[in-house]
């Protein structure tokens, strides 16, 4: 039988060591643009149906995130619409995983991808919208579009912004960027409808264009981690964050919603901004309020666990929502979902999924009617 692996593709990474053997197929992940980083693979099998399958990847404990194999159960498709968890274990240092393959091709990911060829799509989409226009903003380091997409009057007197996948390899957070912008153009829907007569909505969907296409799982294409960089970003290595920024000075934010994935918990949650020098007992409030809100209206998300509290003082202003909470004075947060399943509320088949993170995205909107009044 021969057998053959393949991550030429938009998003593809994985290096093969060797497929003599459909019981014992050897890979590696291949490393980020600076050579810091690697977590994220996505591949192609092509082999016979009615295989059984097993795969090693072995530099699983030299990637950027060892703890995030424990308990981690990779994600397969077999037409690449429909990703199932299958059998993994994480062991020795090495992660392994077996599917009995139902076609001649099977693909695997970390997560369910997203390909810059459906965000091409969601753009699309949404320039048809009414109340909707989609705006270029300036270029990646590669030269790719760096897409706007703006829902509302920007004349309105509150300015929402959300980004998401600074980090490319979390593609959960632009499967929650569908939901959030299904639900905010529903001509339809009464939450929708009540907060655009209030504020105005800016949204990026995609920052990192580059490292999305490329297969990476935290920079660009300079090799910058550009959740690093708000506090002082560079036309060179950094041209994605500089661009947004610059745009954020010209329209304001009263509101700002990061959103990330974590390898590690398995748990959605919300990171904070406590570590800024202009944090009080106002802002903690809001910040409550809308995690809360959240949780009430999708039992997915918690308020239990999460990362630890920064001290006063302490903040990185590299990192977004710190910079933005800080410089215009307005709530920020960096939404935090899993790779793996949820702990509370566990979906055997499936983990943490697309679907679960567009519902997220969905509840998100909701969330922040509750909380316009006070923003």
């Amino acid at each position: 039988m021969s057998i053959s692996i393949n991550s030429k593709f938009d998003g593809g990474n994985i290096e093969c060591l060797s497929c003599d053997f459909a019981d014992n197929i050897r890979l590696q992940i291949r490393k980020d643009k600076g050579d810091e980083f690697f977590q994220w693979f996505y591949f192609r099998l092509s082999g016979e149906a009615n295989t059984r399958y097993t795969l090693h990847i072995e530099n699983a404990s030299a990637s950027s995130y060892p703890r995030g194999w424990e308990g981690y159960k990779v994600v397969a498709s077999f037409d690449r619409q429909q990703w199932f968890r299958c059998d993994t274990e994480y062991a020795n240092g090495v992660l392994s995983f077996s599917v009995t393959s139902t076609s001649n091709d099977v693909w695997f990911a970390y997560f369910t991808p997203y390909s810059m060829h459906r965000h091409d799509d969601l753009i699309a989409s949404m320039s048809i919208r009414d109340r909707v226009s989609t705006e270029v903003i300036g270029q990646t380091v590669d030269g790719r579009n760096m897409d706007l997409v703006v829902i509302g009057n920007p004349d309105a007197a509150k300015k929402v912004w959300a980004i998401a996948r600074q980090h490319p390899g979390e593609t959960m957070a632009e499967w929650w960027m569908e939901g959030f912008l299904k639900k905010l153009v529903d001509e339809q829907d009464p939450v929708s409808r009540t907060l655009l007569d209030n504020c105005c909505f800016y949204v990026v969907p995609n920052m990192n264009p580059d490292g999305s296409a490329n297969g990476y799982l935290r920079t660009n294409a300079a090799g910058t981690n550009l959740n690093r960089e708000w506090n002082n970003p560079s036309m060179l290595s950094s041209p994605e964050v500089a661009t947004v920024r610059n745009h954020m000075e010209t329209t304001g934010v009263h509101f700002c919603l990061d959103v990330h994935g974590d390898e590690a918990l398995p748990y959605n949650f919300i990171a904070g901004t406590e570590g800024i020098d202009s944090w009080n007992p106002q802002r903690l409030e809001l910040q409550n309020r809308f995690k809360d809100t959240l949780a009430r209206l999708n039992p997915d998300f918690q308020t239990v666990y999460g990362y630890p509290v920064a001290a006063a003082g302490t903040a990185n202003y590299g990192i977004c929502s710190s910079y933005v909470a800080e410089h215009f004075g307005c709530p920020a947060l960096t939404l935090e979902m899993p790779f793996k399943d949820t702990i509370d509320t566990p979906d055997y088949r499936y983990g943490w999924s697309a679907q679960r993170s567009a519902l997220l995205g969905e509840a998100c909107v909701s969330a922040i009617l509750q909380i316009s009044d006070a923003i």
